[in-house]
């Protein structure tokens, strides 16, 4: 976060706006907070999940429910159909308008979230390529499979490969796209330029993620994850890529068959805890929060979202 400029007197130019993020592993208590933090400032929360971009895509992402909704208002979530992937380019435009609105609107913005790339995209503003979904490669692509596609990347954009987690088809099948539409890496045509903004990040960290991690497994399929997955599949076939990430992916095995319900809960719980430790390097190595107390996150949070707007 760049030092605030000083407190502008009445009448005088205001302060550069102030981005608020709020990022952390799954799981953390992001939700919970935000609202807490949205409702006393007066913000609105941007949504900064990838999959919760999505429509009908509800439980299995922990996306905000209708309470949560009518408590504060969300942005970004529900803008495509899980058969209509959302670019990291086409996101950002969607997200910057969103931003630019609650800044004009309220004088600050709030971002939620723990999709890391999505993140940095907006706050130190990345300039991925702009390639059009290719909907006969992704076809092919899906056809050959996650484990071969991933193969494929590693070969051809080394960089990309080690940032994409194995068992991420949407992102694997982006990557691929990329490097198949320019002939270039998608590692290679990365640029940035910053925006306006002040960017005030905080992290939550708690100490008891793995608890709470299992805790959130058991509630997903409690509140209806396979029956959400059999929707899914019914209305966009088994090969759908969104199909193939944690939580759901296990789902649909136990639909096939392949896998029973205690054993999916501790896939899905594995997968979770491995995602969330990959999420934690991603913001140690990307991304300089301040990290919030475990025993008063909401308190510091607000004494640094008040020193921050001044």
């Amino acid at each position: 976060m760049s030092d605030p400029s000083p407190p502008a007197a009445p009448g005088s130019a205001q302060l550069t706006p102030l981005v608020v993020v709020l990022l952390g592993p799954t799981a953390s208590g992001k939700t919970a907070l935000a609202l807490e933090l949205a409702e006393r400032f007066e913000l609105e929360i941007l949504n900064i999940d990838s999959r919760q971009l999505y429509k009908e895509m509800n439980v299995g992402t922990a996306k905000p429910t209708a309470d949560q909704r009518k408590r504060v208002t969300h942005h970004l979530l529900d803008l495509r159909r899980p058969d209509q992937p959302i670019t990291l380019r086409e996101f950002q435009d969607e997200a910057l308008a969103a931003v630019n609105n609650s800044l004009e609107k309220r004088g600050a913005a709030f971002l939620v979230g723990g999709s890391g790339l999505y993140l940095k995209a907006l706050t130190a503003g990345l300039k991925p390529p702009s390639v059009a979904p290719q909907p006969a490669l992704r076809q092919q692509l899906a056809q050959l499979g996650q484990k071969a596609c991933h193969q494929l990347l590693k070969d051809a954009d080394p960089a990309a490969w080690q940032r994409i987690a194995a068992a991420d088809a949407v992102r694997t099948q982006r990557a691929l796209e990329v490097l198949y539409a320019t002939g270039r890496p998608m590692s290679s045509q990365s640029s940035a330029s910053p925006p306006p903004w002040r960017v005030l990040e905080l992290g939550l960290n708690p100490a008891n993620l793995r608890e709470r991690i299992s805790q959130r497994t058991e509630q997903l399929y409690a509140e209806g994850l396979m029956e959400e997955t059999q929707k899914l599949k019914q209305r966009y076939g088994a090969d759908l890529p969104l199909l193939q990430t944690i939580g759901y992916g296990e789902a649909l095995q136990v639909l096939g068959g392949h896998l029973d319900r205690t054993n999916a809960i501790a896939q899905t719980t594995k997968r979770t805890q491995q995602f969330a430790k990959r999420q934690r390097t991603w913001f140690r190595r990307q991304h300089q929060p301040h990290w919030l107390s475990d025993t008063d996150p909401l308190n510091d949070a607000s004494q640094q979202i008040e020193a921050g707007l001044g």
